[in-house]
């Protein structure tokens, strides 16, 4: 399978989830400042990878986890993906995630002055602050897609 984590930037709530998918987090408390820093791509994507699918890892189970900023490209984007993977004839082998459900005002508000204001010192304190509080969601929702992925192969 190839799970694809998307969301506006491709750098905070794309990765946590995928980190979370490929157990670089611990799922049963909040990771610390230094853990979600230590995240590859964690508040680092600069703006030229918008659009551009990155590898994160592996699971234990041969599964590849992908990011994705998408910027401006909305909801829609899962139907495009799908509608791709299904002419492609690997619509059973993908998996897209949108990951904007679970990005608060903090993270928002965060990731706004590290990533495009430049004020990392000011931003990412506060972005960290609410990737914490939308943590548990954004384990939840990486469980209900392993969950989902392990019916689709009983099926």
């Amino acid at each position: 399978m190839k799970i694809i984590y998307h969301c506006f930037g491709g750098s905070h709530s794309s990765v946590t989830a995928a980190a979370i998918h490929l157990g670089l987090l611990p799922t049963n408390r909040l990771p610390s400042f230094r853990e979600l820093m230590a995240l590859p791509h964690f508040d680092k994507t600069p703006g030229e990878v918008y659009g551009v699918i990155r590898f994160m890892g592996r699971t234990a189970e041969g599964d590849e986890v992908y990011t994705l900023g998408k910027k401006n490209l909305g909801s829609r984007l899962d139907q495009v993906f799908m509608g791709l993977a299904e002419l492609l004839g690997v619509k059973d082998q993908v998996v897209v995630v949108n990951t904007m459900h679970h990005v608060n005002v903090l993270m928002m508000a965060g990731g706004f002055l590290s990533r495009r204001l430049g004020l990392v010192s000011l931003g990412r304190p506060i972005l960290v602050w609410g990737t914490r509080l939308a943590f548990p969601q954004l384990v939840q929702a990486v469980e209900t897609v392993k969950n989902e992925m392990m019916r689709g192969e009983k099926e």
